[in-house]
């Protein structure tokens, strides 16, 4: 029988982890958005074809109009074809991919980010796709696809920022996010499909969520050696300001593509 002898220093007790509840929001934008996509898409199929001129009168479905990502348009003017391609889509199996993708991603972001943050890095990351599609594809294009990689970059964000909080399980959930990221981009080198768009959204979640999302950290009260988790990084004026930085560049950036364009 081993004994310890007199005198001897005690080991500590091994600490036992701790475990906190996260602040999180039930997530309403995502499913109001894919409510949107489904809407819009619906309506999409309801219209007749329509004859749009670009260079040539050319025969084309109405989504189009409805404010595709249109180079010559763009260049014309029509700035809300920034905007308005992520909430169009070319065909069902498109509209299907996208809502899944919206549907798995979308409450986990909302959850974690809340309304605002969410919203924003939505949005925002859907323009940011367009923008870089703009400069760099001549092609007309449709979809939801670079709001979804900017959700996706926001996750590779958020779990890189808290994997010492996470343990094993935040770095296997990275290295999941970043393993579907890059093979949708993979999928993504395919014709006919605007990759630059998701390169884009991708670069926007991520630089907004390094910019205004969440750090969390574990607090422990001094006299209760109770734990609570609090945020680093919390949502206000200074965080808005950043958010509206990153839309100046954006639209320095669509400026500066239409004077080359041009």
């Amino acid at each position: 029988m081993n004994e310890t002898p007199p005198g001897a220093p005690t080991q500590p007790p091994p600490q036992q982890p701790r475990y906190v509840q996260l602040p999180t929001v039930k997530p309403r934008v995502a499913y109001v958005l894919l409510t949107i996509n489904i809407v819009v898409f619906l309506l999409q199929s309801i219209t007749p074809e329509v004859v749009v001129n670009v260079g040539a009168n050319l025969r084309v479905s109405p989504w189009f109009l409805y404010g595709a990502k249109i180079n010559e348009f763009i260049v014309a003017g029509e700035w809300w074809r920034l905007i308005t391609p992520m909430f169009l889509h070319a065909d069902f199996l498109h509209i299907a991919f996208n809502s899944y993708a919206l549907y798995i991603f979308g409450p986990q972001v909302e959850a974690l980010f809340g309304y605002r943050r969410f919203t924003l890095i939505y949005l925002l990351s859907g323009v940011a796709g367009t923008v870089l599609s703009f400069a760099l594809s001549p092609n007309w294009s449709v979809g939801a696809s670079g709001a979804i990689f900017g959700l996706v970059g926001a996750l590779l964000i958020y779990f890189y920022r808290h994997r010492k909080l996470f343990g094993e399980l935040g770095r296997r959930r990275l290295t999941e996010l970043a393993v579907v990221a890059g093979l949708n981009l993979l999928i993504g080198l395919r014709p006919n499909i605007d990759n630059w768009g998701h390169v884009g959204g991708l670069i926007g979640g991520s630089l907004l969520t390094w910019l205004i999302g969440p750090i969390y950290a574990i607090r422990l009260e001094p006299l209760t050696n109770n734990a609570s988790v609090v945020d680093a990084n919390p949502f206000n004026g200074p965080r808005w300001l950043a958010a509206f930085a990153v839309a100046l560049a954006l639209a320095a950036a669509t400026m500066m593509a239409i004077s080359l364009q041009k």
